[in-house]
């Protein structure tokens, strides 16, 4: 599921690692929507972080972000021709995930169908593990 690599970005060594879809897939609605989003911001061969912190109604949630590169420890995930970074510890949290997106009014953008959420919250916002 995951190799180790060391990558070299200017005169500092980025450790990263490399996982596969396993660890997690994203649909190609998700995967059209951060392209378009990443070519809107200027930066086609950015990433999209997914991480998990503490907050909302049941303990965690997850929080999506655009990047230019991944960070020192990460792992990468190519899937659905978008380059996905998650840290170690949220890797532990979205093993076998999956990201969607719908345009849709109610209930509408990113979401995370999460196999190891043990709970979520009424408005799917948060989940325990």
């Amino acid at each position: 599921m995951i190799s180790g690599i060391a990558k070299k970005e200017s005169s500092k060594e980025v450790k990263i690692r490399v996982g596969d879809e396993r660890l997690l897939k994203v649909s190609e609605s998700a995967s059209t929507k951060v392209s378009t989003l990443l070519q809107r911001q200027g930066r086609p061969e950015g990433v999209l972080r997914v991480a998990v912190i503490g907050g909302g109604c049941s303990g965690l949630q997850y929080k999506l972000d655009l990047q230019d590169t991944p960070a020192h420890r990460d792992i990468l995930v190519e899937s659905g021709g978008i380059r996905v970074v998650v840290d170690p510890k949220t890797a532990l949290y979205v093993t076998g995930s999956q990201l969607d997106y719908a345009d849709k009014l109610e209930d509408g953008g990113f979401k995370v169908n999460n196999p190891n959420a043990a709970s979520t919250c009424s408005c799917g916002e948060s989940f325990s593990a």
